[in-house]
């Protein structure tokens, strides 16, 4: 990382990073770790969890917007956890922390059920070859670990600008009876393909309002890529 980067970590870290212990990687959380909400936070307010949350910019932007709510981050890029630490450094947030772990792995074991408000997933990696498609996180066993985690009336916010991956997702988290689909049918497309050829199924909610556009996202839409966010609700 750039000197600035290393700088920020060192000098802000304590604040922001979660002590975790690993299990011999550099990502994997030890399996015997919890998470104590009240004891990092200092207080009882509902926590909101980011899976890849990248550069920041998302949990940053919502953190300041809400400093109610609690954030955890989980991102594995340190390069993007140091923006992140800079960014809520600028923006003075306080109520922030990010977890350097595997979420996929570190999440159930961290979390008692129902303990998250919210969960958010912008921007997954695709995969985009199909013999890589496997290696999504998005996927039927996930989301039921989702489900699990999240409170009664939860959310699970998800957005991706890959067409293929959208379709899957919609399908995946429909396909989870622990969840429920306020915006089925929404925004049908006849290029959905296989359960749906005449495109008429939809299902996709409305931009999130308060996700922030990105260079990432902006740089999708120049391509002319179509962002589908998703959000269903823990029944």
């Amino acid at each position: 990382m750039p000197d600035r980067h290393e700088r920020a970590m060192e000098q802000h870290g304590p604040i922001y990073l979660l002590d975790l212990p690993l299990n011999g990687t550099d990502t994997t959380l030890d399996p015997d770790y919890r998470f104590d909400k009240e004891g990092v936070f200092g207080r009882s307010a509902p926590l909101i969890a980011e899976i890849g949350s990248g550069a920041g910019d998302a949990v940053v932007h919502a953190a300041a917007l809400h400093p109610d709510v609690d954030f955890l981050a989980f991102e594995v890029w340190r390069p993007g956890v140091a923006h992140t630490i800079t960014k809520a450094v600028s923006a003075g947030v306080t109520n922030l922390r990010i977890a350097i772990a595997d979420a996929a792995w570190s999440m159930p074991l961290m979390f008692e059920p129902g303990t998250l408000h919210e969960i958010w997933t912008f921007f997954p990696d695709p995969w985009p070859k199909t013999k890589h498609h496997k290696r999504r996180l998005v996927q039927p066993a996930f989301a039921t670990q989702v489900a699990t985690l999240l409170e009664s009336g939860g959310v699970w916010r998800l957005a991706t600008d890959w067409a293929d991956y959208a379709w899957q997702i919609r399908d995946v988290v429909e396909g989870c009876e622990e969840f429920t689909n306020p915006y089925a049918g929404r925004l049908a497309d006849p290029g959905d393909p296989d359960v749906d050829p005449e495109g008429d199924r939809g299902g996709f909610a409305p931009r999130f309002e308060d996700r922030p556009m990105t260079r990432f996202e902006k740089k999708g839409l120049r391509v002319e890529r179509i962002v589908r966010d998703v959000a269903v609700t823990r029944r």
